[in-house]
């Protein structure tokens, strides 16, 4: 009797040990830019301040973990895969990087900052999933709206939408497929921005 109990305690332990050898380290994906860009040096920059505020998101994209859904929109996160920050912050990371380089404004700061500025850039994510299809497709869903400081009113908003494909059947190719989504979509923001200020009068200068 005792010999039997030993063997089943050994086997639990076996088990166990077996059981914590196999656990699985999480990877971790970012957002990130193509190559090394420093600031560009434009004369014709617009000469305002701009501060870039919160992005806000659903509690579901407030996680590190990478988020699935099926057509029929049922959802889940992958276990051992995660994003470096959540998703808001990244593409907040990746905005601010893209109007410093791109050398329009004369200034691009946080809104951590002390500094006063023009005008306040912010968002809202909608989407930023993976759904499965043929093919499998990367969702990103997000929307910019910019205030005036000064008259404290909303004088221009875009919303960016678009399904990007992925090459690929891993998560990397997920992170891939997502990342050029979320470049094109800033693209457009930017660009929508610029095309603004390059159609208004210069502001009087904020006070610093």
């Amino acid at each position: 009797m005792k010999s039997t109990l030993l063997i089943s305690v050994a086997l639990l332990c076996l088990e166990l040990l077996a059981g914590c050898g196999a656990t699985r380290p999480d990877k971790y994906y970012q957002l990130s830019l193509p190559g090394d860009r420093g600031p560009a040096n434009d004369p014709t920059a617009y000469p305002v301040t701009l501060i870039i505020g919160p992005i806000l998101s659903p509690q579901l994209y407030q996680d590190q973990q990478i988020v699935y859904s099926s057509q029929a929109q049922a959802m889940g996160a992958y276990q051992y895969h995660r994003w470096a920050e959540p998703p808001a912050e990244m593409i907040g990371d990746v905005l601010l990087r893209e109007l410093l380089v791109s050398g329009r404004y004369r200034s691009v700061i946080s809104l951590n900052s002390r500094a006063r500025g023009d005008y306040l850039l912010r968002g809202r994510l909608y989407d930023f999933r993976e759904v499965d299809g043929s093919p499998l497709i990367a969702r990103v869903a997000f929307a910019f709206e910019l205030r005036d400081s000064k008259t404290d009113t909303i004088v221009w908003k875009q919303y960016y939408s678009h399904d990007e494909p992925v090459n690929g059947k891993d998560v990397t190719a997920v992170v891939a497929a997502m990342n050029r989504n979320v470049l094109s979509g800033l693209s457009e923001i930017t660009g929508g921005l610029a095309q603004y200020f390059a159609g208004q009068e210069p502001p009087a200068a904020s006070a610093r």
